[in-house]
């Protein structure tokens, strides 16, 4: 073995990845080939995450680029490159940018006013919307879109006083009430962030239109995963993976996992997202022509047939209906439900992520692993019943569901998992398997949240059962 090979693998093996190492093994890559794909491993991991590049592969000659450091949505941290926290991130630029900004920290229930980058006022949540029913509030990077002093919500036949318009139908606001006068109640919000009478009016009027509005749904935990992983992680099928902690936003293994992919039917997950967020759930829409005309047959989705925007997403989500998609999209237009994705995957930090159509068949529809793990990440926090339509669940849904729910068959291969708490997976030609899958993992003998992402696979069941049982061998 050459002595440049020695002293590669000494480093990888050893852990004690150092600025000097990194330089040294960077300058090996400019004028030898065969160990960018080395270089690559040192820039893009942190000192405990493990990746199929490094052991396995470390000394193959392969054709690969010097990857950049991690992408904007990491720790910033030189210490925590090894943290997804966007939140953070968003944070630390607008304070310092010096701008006008708020923050609603769902935890705390309280809304923070920064300027010149202090804090300058904090007032009092009064009510929040519910993230394990539809009505949660959703989290993000979003603007005062518009301001009014009185604004009504068809959903609730109510009026929102001093209401702050940010994003689909959510409202800062103060307490509804109806047109007799009586309030509607300090626990009532369907996703909008109330605020008292006494305190909304101040707020209204030093908020102005453009202004972020940051919305955390909750604070990354202090969880840090033993370090030292037991065994080397095995060889998969899958050209990018990534597995990371949904509550610490730890990266526990991955690779190539910024690298851009089709995503094929994991896109309906952001269909469902966009439309539940824009559109009453309990509206009817009947079926045409027109949307049958989508790649597959759908049982009981037939002509002239009405249903509920809701019951529309158990054959979206469960069987993956192509057809189902273009008719859930047809509330708010094809082309509109296509633009607010995109802008709901910017409002979300992927950053990575286009989509083209809203089922996925457009090879298009593209991703990177990390960003699929902050849209799993949204919809546990923000969206649960869209992850529990996907383990074949029964939500609630306004009325009977005119499907045969139980007569669907599953698209996601470990929905009957005891541990599974949702997911979706996608198949292409072009994208092969592509699965986000999301569990719950016994670590150090406390029950974690995992997400596991997988794209370009060959063996998706087997990828994902091998990925998750190194987790469950090495942290047990």
């Amino acid at each position: 073995m050459r002595w440049l090979e020695k002293l590669a693998l000494f480093i990888a093996f050893s852990g004690a990845i150092s600025a000097g190492a990194v330089i040294l093994v960077a300058n090996m890559a400019k004028l030898a080939p065969e160990w960018q794909l080395a270089t690559t491993f040192f820039y893009a991991q942190g000192p405990n995450s493990a990746s199929a590049s490094t052991l396995n592969q470390a000394i193959t000659p392969v054709e690969a680029e010097i990857v950049a450091p991690p992408a904007p949505v990491m720790s910033a941290n030189d210490d925590s490159q090894k943290f997804i926290r966007p939140f953070v991130i968003a944070k630390d630029n607008l304070l310092s940018s010096g701008e006008k900004f708020v923050v609603v920290n769902f935890f705390a229930k309280n809304i923070e006013l920064y300027e010149g980058g202090a804090l300058v006022a904090t007032t009092s949540v009064r009510a929040l919307g519910d993230p394990q029913g539809w009505g949660g509030t959703p989290a993000g990077l979003y603007n005062v879109l518009d301001k009014s002093e009185r604004a009504f919500s068809a959903s609730a036949e109510a009026y929102m006083p001093n209401a702050l318009h940010f994003y689909g139908k959510y409202y800062i606001h103060g307490e509804p009430y109806y047109a007799s006068g009586r309030k509607l109640g300090a626990d009532v919000s369907g996703g909008c962030v109330q605020l008292a009478d006494s305190e909304a009016p101040n707020f209204f009027a030093q908020v102005d239109q453009n202004v972020p509005v940051l919305a955390v749904d909750k604070p990354a935990d202090d969880f840090v995963y033993p370090s030292g992983a037991k065994t080397v992680l095995p060889n998969i099928s899958a050209k990018s993976f990534l597995v990371a902690d949904l509550d610490s936003g730890e990266i526990i293994a991955d690779q190539d996992s910024t690298k851009v992919f089709p995503i094929a039917s994991i896109t309906k997950l952001m269909t469902a997202v966009v439309v539940a967020e824009h559109i009453d759930l309990r509206r009817n829409i009947e079926i045409e022509p027109k949307d049958l005309e989508a790649f597959g047959d759908t049982a009981g989705l037939d002509l002239e047939k009405s249903f509920r925007v809701v019951e529309l997403f158990y054959p979206l989500l469960i069987e993956s209906s192509n057809d189902t998609a273009e008719v859930v999209a047809r509330f708010l237009g094809r082309e509109a439900t296509i633009d607010l994705m995109n802008e709901k995957a910017e409002r979300l930090f992927m950053t990575d992520t286009r989509y083209a159509d809203v089922s996925g068949f457009d090879v298009k529809n593209t991703s990177t692993a990390r960003d699929l793990y902050l849209l799993g990440r949204y919809i546990k926090n923000n969206r649960r019943p869209i992850l529990d339509i996907t383990k074949g669940k029964a939500v609630t849904s306004f009325g009977p569901v005119r499907f045969d729910v139980r007569q669907m068959e599953n698209k996601n291969e470990f929905a009957k998992g005891a541990d599974f708490i949702g997911g979706k997976s996608g198949y292409l030609d072009e994208a092969k398997n592509t699965g986000l899958f999301m569990f719950k993992i016994k670590v150090a003998g406390e029950e974690r949240e995992v997400a596991i992402v997988v794209l370009k696979s060959e063996h998706l069941k087997k990828d994902v059962e091998v990925l998750k049982g190194w987790v469950e061998r090495n942290y047990k």
